[in-house]
């Protein structure tokens, strides 16, 4: 009788892939910040007593501390609160739990669901617990959909690609770069190639000009600087 293997397919967006340090340099965000969203803990200054919170990140392997492609896209959605709003952990985490209730799923600010009702049902609960005005909901609002728009999905709005941010994060910036989960092992790369940034931020570190490396690799200048931007930015502070 000829034996039949069962093939398991991986999604490797579902894969740990990035450590702390990685995404947050990835998303220009405090490592303390993103340490606190994925494995949580007691809040900065708390009592020795006071009780630690959950993380908001459902990470894929409890045993590391290491975030999947899909937990990098819910963190560029938290960054824009993080950012602008500085909006507290609790609040988020039960804003989170509150779209979870409607939408039930297992990552639900990176749910394609998130960019209709889910946007609206989030911003609405988060408004009742922290008193944002109208035209605060409605700058928030906008906040968000800049950084959802630089969130690629598939037909099934299943996230694909994120294209992260190298500057101003109130800005459509530029989409030079792109981290695909399939493609140089999820680290980030020029658009339309699989070259990655790092290679082009060592060669400029080594002494190479960008018109040369733009040259070398048939891209623009502006492509190429974005590309090292990408890599030599350094995080936030906390």
């Amino acid at each position: 009788m000829k034996r039949t293997t069962k093939l398991i397919v991986r999604d490797l967006r579902e894969q740990p892939a990035y450590t702390i340090q990685e995404a947050s340099h990835y998303l220009r965000l405090p490592v303390s910040t993103l340490r606190y969203w994925a494995v949580g803990g007691k809040p900065f200054g708390s009592a020795k007593n006071a009780q630690s919170l959950k993380p908001i990140l459902a990470l894929p392997d409890k045993e590391q501390t290491v975030l999947s492609f899909t937990n990098l896209v819910e963190a560029h959605v938290l960054a824009a609160l993080r950012r602008q709003h500085n909006i507290s952990f609790p609040r988020v985490r039960a804003s989170v739990n509150y779209l979870m209730e409607k939408f039930p799923t297992r990552h639900p600010l990176a749910d394609h669901q998130f960019e209709t009702d889910g946007l609206y049902l989030f911003i609405e609960h988060l408004g009742r617990l922290i008193n944002i005005t109208e035209h605060g909901q409605l700058a928030m609002r906008k906040l968000l959909q800049i950084y959802l728009r630089r969130i690629e999905r598939d037909p099934r709005g299943f996230p694909i690609r994120l294209y992260p941010f190298t500057r101003d994060p109130e800005t459509d910036e530029p989409r030079a770069v792109v981290i695909d989960p399939r493609i140089s092992f999820g680290r980030p790369v020029l658009s339309g190639t699989g070259i990655a940034t790092a290679i082009i931020a060592e060669r400029f570190k080594a002494g190479e000009a960008s018109d040369t490396l733009a040259s070398d690799y048939g891209r623009d200048r502006a492509d190429i600087e974005e590309a090292i931007r990408c890599e030599l930015a350094l995080p936030r502070a906390a």
